[in-house]
C-alpha cells in the first residue's frame, strides 16, 4: 500500500525535465558559441580567438575520465544542483569582468571553469534522468528532453544574442555598422549576467522540484577499486574492438568541414564588408540563429530519423555526409558575392543559415547513430562515452586552427586584391570535405542497422538492436 501511495505522489517529469535540459544546453552554447561572438565584437584577432576558444571543448573530450567520481561521490541530484549554481556564479563573474582592461585573460579563465562545470553537469543530469525514470518513461520522454535541449540552444544562440544586439543598437542610427565599444561591453555584460541569473534560478527551482530518486545514491567507498577496474576494462575493450582504427578515423573526420568552419561562421556574419564579412547586426544574427537555424536543425533531425528508420544507416550515410558538407558551398558564394543587408540580401543569408542547420540536423543523425552502432556490446554506455569524446576531439582540433588558417589565406588574392580570407577559407572547407567522403568509404556498417523492425545481424560490432539515445551537444 505504501508503494502504491509513493507512485501516486510521484512528481511528474514535466515539473523538472524541461528545465533540466534547458540548463544542459544553455551553458554549452554560451561556452562554445557565444564566446566567439563576444570576442569578435570585442576586437580579438581570429587566430587568437579560435585557438583559445577551441580549448574550451577539452572538458567534453576528457569527461569520461572523471565520470566514475560522479558515481562515487554524492548523488546525481546533488551534483546537478551544485553544477548549476557554479555555472551561474561563473557566468555572473564573466559579466563583471568584461569591462575590465584585462578582460580577455580573465574571462577565458572563467570560461575554462565554466566549461568543466557543464561537462560534469551532463554526466550528472543524464545519470539522474536514467535513475529517476523507468525504461518505459525514458523512451516516452526522449523527445521531450531533445526538444527542450534545442529550446535551450535557441534561448542562448537566438534570444540572448538578439538582446545583446538590441542593447548595442539602442539609440543609434538604423543600420549603423559602427557600434561604440562601451555599448558592446554593456550589451555582452548584460546577457552573461542574465545567463548566470537564469541558471541560479533554475538551480533554486530544481532544489524544490527535482525529486530525490530512490536509486540515486552514491556508490559505497569500498566500490572505488572495482569502479576503477571497470573503467580500465571498458577502456581496454573499446580499443580492442574490431575496426577500431577505421571507426576512430570516421569519428574524427566525418565532421571535419563543419569543425573547420564552425568557429568562423559567426565572425563572417558580423564582420564589416571591408573585411569580407556580411556586416549583419548582432540582433539580426540572433534572430537568424534563434528562429531560422532552430527550425532548420529540428526539421533536419526529424527527417533524418525518419529516413534512416526506412532504409537504414548504410543507405543514407553518403547523402547525409553530403548534407553536412553542402552548406560550405553556400557560405563560399555569400563570401564571394557579399549580398547587401537589405531584404533580398538578408533573405539569401537566412536561406544559407537554414540550409546549414538543416544539413547539420540531417547529417548529424547518421553520425550519432554510427556512434550507437559502434558502441554496442557489454560496455555500450561507457563505449558510447568514449565515442562522444572522439567526436568532441574532432571538433576541437580543427576549430583551434581555423583562425590561423583564415589569417594565412586572407592576403591570397585568388578572387580579388584584398581581404579574400573568407572566400579562400570557405573554399578550403569545401576541399576538406574529401576527408568526410574518405571516412564514409572506409567504414563498414550492417545494411539492416537502423531500419524499423529489421532483424540485426552480428557483423563485427553490429548491435542486435539500436539503442534509443538522445543527441549530446554540439
Amino acid at each position: 500500500m505504501s508503494a502504491n501511495a509513493h507512485l501516486i505522489r510521484r512528481r511528474s517529469p514535466w515539473t523538472w525535465l524541461p528545465t533540466l535540459y534547458v540548463a544542459e544546453a544553455l551553458p554549452y552554447v554560451l561556452v562554445n558559441t557565444l564566446t566567439v561572438y563576444l570576442y569578435t565584437k570585442m576586437g580579438i584577432g581570429k587566430a587568437e580567438m579560435t585557438f583559445y576558444t577551441g580549448w574550451l571543448y577539452l572538458p567534453w573530450v576528457i569527461k569520461p575520465f572523471w565520470s566514475p567520481f560522479v558515481d562515487i561521490l554524492s548523488t546525481k541530484r546533488a551534483w546537478t544542483l551544485a553544477m548549476q549554481v557554479l555555472m551561474g556564479v561563473c557566468f555572473a563573474a564573466i559579466a563583471f569582468l568584461i569591462p575590465a582592461s584585462f578582460f580577455f585573460a580573465a574571462t577565458l579563465a572563467f570560461f575554462w571553469l565554466a566549461a568543466f562545470f557543464p561537462a560534469t553537469h551532463d554526466i550528472a543530469a543524464d545519470g539522474y534522468y536514467m535513475l529517476e525514470l523507468s525504461d518505459h518513461d525514458q523512451a516516452a520522454y526522449v523527445g521531450v528532453r531533445s526538444t527542450f535541449y534545442r529550446l535551450g540552444s535557441l534561448l542562448a544562440s537566438g534570444g540572448l544574442v538578439w538582446i545583446a544586439g538590441l542593447i548595442e543598437l539602442h539609440g543609434l542610427p538604423e543600420g549603423t555598422e559602427h557600434v561604440p565599444h562601451e555599448r558592446i561591453v554593456v550589451a555582452w555584460s548584460t546577457i552573461f549576467f542574465i545567463a548566470g541569473a537564469l541558471l541560479l534560478i533554475i538551480a533554486l527551482y530544481h532544489w524544490r522540484f527535482m525529486p530525490k530518486a530512490p536509486k540515486d545514491a552514491p556508490r559505497a567507498e569500498h566500490d572505488f577499486r572495482q569502479i576503477i577496474h571497470n573503467f580500465g576494462s571498458t577502456f581496454a575493450t573499446f580499443f580492442a574492438k574490431r575496426g577500431i582504427i577505421t571507426a576512430i578515423c570516421f569519428m574524427l573526420l566525418f565532421r571535419l568541414p563543419e569543425a573547420i568552419c564552425l568557429k568562423l561562421v559567426g565572425p563572417f556574419l558580423l564582420d564589416s564588408r571591408e573585411l569580407g564579412g556580411l556586416a549583419m547586426t548582432t540582433a539580426e544574427v540572433g534572430l537568424a540563429n534563434g528562429i531560422v537555424g532552430v527550425i532548420g536543425i529540428l526539421l533536419g533531425g526529424i527527417l533524418g530519423g525518419i529516413a534512416i528508420s526506412r532504409q537504414g544507416l548504410k543507405f543514407w550515410l553518403w547523402p547525409m555526409a553530403l548534407s553536412l558538407t553542402l552548406p560550405c558551398v553556400f557560405y563560399f558564394l555569400l563570401a564571394l558575392f557579399l549580398p547587401q543587408t537589405n531584404l533580398i540580401g538578408l533573405t539569401l543569408i537566412n536561406v544559407a543559415i537554414f540550409v546549414e542547420q538543416f544539413g547539420y540536423g540531417f547529417g548529424f543523425t547518421a553520425f550519432m547513430l554510427y556512434l550507437i552502432y559502434f558502441s554496442e556490446g557489454p560496455w555500450k554506455t561507457a563505449h558510447y562515452a568514449f565515442c562522444t569524446a572522439f567526436m568532441a576531439l574532432g571538433m576541437m582540433l580543427p576549430g583551434m586552427a581555423a583562425g590561423w588558417i583564415y589569417e594565412q589565406l586572407d592576403p591570397v588574392g585568388l578572387f580579388g586584391p584584398t581581404h579574400q580570407g573568407y572566400v579562400n577559407f570557405f573554399l578550403l572547407v569545401i576541399i576538406s570535405s574529401a576527408f568526410t567522403f574518405l571516412a564514409c568509404m572506409l567504414v563498414k556498417i550492417d545494411p539492416n542497422f537502423g531500419k524499423k523492425n529489421a532483424v540485426q545481424t552480428k557483423q563485427g560490432n553490429a548491435p542486435d538492436h539500436p539503442a534509443d539515445r538522445p543527441l549530446l551537444s554540439e
